[in-house]
């Protein structure tokens, strides 16, 4: 029979349809009564209409042994290719669940990697969609080795380009190491899971009885341990959460943020200068501050669940994208711990790897007390926010609205380690502890000698207040840049911003610093 032109078109077509069908109907249907969507449905859903690209369409595996050699698939259970988001270029891998349990080989970890590459050449994201089961253990030590060649990557891409890792099905073992080493994890709730060991793992050697969602799920990440940064209701949400999340970011390190249309207007906010309570004690949710600043619904906050005696976010200010860390005093009243300071701290790192100028807000009355944190290393914690704020180059600057405590005031973006700007409302405390606290060291023997020693102390308190628990001394001294009024903060930030936008900064020749990880 002749092979004509017409018959290797056709035997094209046939592939092409093969391909898109992955590991069939049945796998399919079976994978949309999950819950989930198929791998392709997830990059449709993702990209701008008709922009995908797909590469490496055609690849197998190569595996011969345990039956292998009798089953293939073309693409061999992941998709990989690029597109845009909003007509911006960003490269992309979808595992397929449908095809050997979205299992990686050899040549499955190559098609990742060669879309690593690319994008790194090019200065464009990588977002992964992860549904898989794990390493092919057909394979062996190879599909091992492609996980290490992906982790290489990952690790040359940071700080290089935008990684975002969306989970929308199982991530277990080795397979979670990279997404770890991302800049951003998504979840889905209650049909995403990450662990590195498993249920039946933990309870034979640990004899704990677990879920999978209780052990690794969304919810559990997104509260407790914190590696997952939004907990997303559905697929659907998970992946209008990545576009979001990208509207924020620049394509490379190279890049500055998107800038987005403002018309200046009213900038005044009179509804701040009634939002701090009389009395220094008494919460208030400093989200309200945030929103009475920044353009309106702006805000995206990341790790919400997490350490929320901090929060931290992305928003938009006359249009420019900045990042947000503000002390949170409706939660342990704004106290700095350990999980506060590494949520705040790698926040922190990624906005200066990508040139989005950082804001804080600060209300904090210090570091939080106590063995538990003593003995868990809250020294070496608290001082990854420290340097990574040090070690900042973007535009930064910081309101005090309340408190600002001892060593917590230095590491909150303070004037010493180079903040550019620093503001203070008139409610602003800036000394070494509490009034209370003070009062009652400085001036113990005044106060036991007294005829009435609670009187005394409180005239103390009185004493101290006024010298030290105002922003004015910090002031005088030109660490505090402004007193302003709450109302002015928005108009004062929006000039604050405009006027670094041109920052350029020297530092020391090195290979890199040794943050105290």
């Amino acid at each position: 029979m002749k092979n004509t032109l017409a018959d290797k078109f056709d035997a094209l077509h046939k592939k092409q349809a093969e391909a898109q069908l992955g590991g069939g109907e049945a796998r399919i249907e079976a994978q949309h009564k999950k819950g989930k969507l198929t791998a392709r449905e997830r990059i449709q859903l993702l990209l701008d209409e008709g922009s995908f690209e797909e590469i490496g369409q055609f690849v197998m595996h190569r595996c011969k042994d345990f039956g292998l050699d009798k089953e293939y698939y073309l693409g061999d259970g992941v998709i990989t290719g690029y597109g845009t988001v909003n007509g911006r270029l960003v490269y992309v891998f979808s595992q397929d669940f449908t095809v050997f349990g979205g299992s990686l080989s050899e040549s499955y970890a190559e098609k990742i990697c060669k879309i690593m590459d690319l994008a790194m050449k090019n200065g464009a994201p990588v977002i992964g969609l992860n549904d898989s089961g794990g390493a092919r253990i057909q394979e062996g030590v190879v599909s091992l080795a492609g996980y290490a060649d992906i982790f290489y990557r990952n690790t040359l891409a940071s700080g290089v380009v935008p990684q975002i890792s969306a989970i929308m099905g199982p991530c277990a073992g080795g397979a979670v190491y990279s997404p770890a080493i991302t800049d951003f994890i998504l979840m889905v709730e209650q049909t995403s899971y990450m662990f590195v060991t498993g249920p039946n793992v933990v309870k034979t050697v640990t004899h704990e009885e677990v879920t999978s969602e209780e052990l690794g799920g969304a919810s559990t990440h997104s509260s407790k341990s914190g590696v997952t940064h939004f907990a997303c209701a559905n697929e659907l949400a998970c992946i209008q959460h990545i576009k979001q999340l990208l509207s924020y970011m620049p394509q490379n390190c190279e890049d500055e943020p998107p800038m987005f249309p403002y018309t200046p207007a009213d900038e005044s906010r009179p509804q701040l200068d009634k939002l701090i309570p009389d009395n220094p004690n008494q919460p208030y949710d400093m989200r309200e501050v945030i929103e009475a600043v920044i353009d309106e619904n702006s805000f995206l906050e990341v790790h919400q669940n997490y350490a929320e005696n901090i929060v931290v976010g992305f928003a938009r200010l006359a249009g420019r994208s900045i990042g947000i860390v503000g002390n949170q005093p409706a939660v342990l009243a704004g106290v700095l711990d350990i999980n506060a300071s590494v949520k705040a701290a790698r926040f922190v790192r990624f906005c200066d790897s990508f040139n989005i100028p950082l804001l804080v807000f600060e209300d904090v009355p210090g570091f939080l007390p106590g063995t538990d944190q003593e003995w868990r290393g809250i020294i070496t914690n608290g001082a990854k926010l420290l340097y990574a704020f040090c070690e900042a180059t973007v535009p930064r600057v910081t309101v005090i609205t309340r408190k600002a405590y001892g060593g917590a005031y230095d590491v909150m973006n303070s004037k010493h380690i180079g903040a550019d700007m620093n503001y203070a409302w008139p409610s602003a405390e800036i000394a070494v502890m509490g009034a209370k606290g003070a009062a009652e060291i400085i001036f113990k023997k005044e106060i036991q000698e007294a005829a009435d020693p609670a009187a005394k102390l409180q005239e103390k308190i009185d004493e101290y207040t006024e010298k030290f628990a105002t922003p004015y001394r910090a002031a005088h001294r030109g660490f505090i840049d402004e007193v302003i009024m709450p109302s002015q903060t928005r108009q004062k930030l929006i000039r604050a911003f405009q006027m670094l936008e041109n920052k350029a900064v020297a530092l020391p020749k090195k290979k890199h610093g040794n943050i105290p990880l």
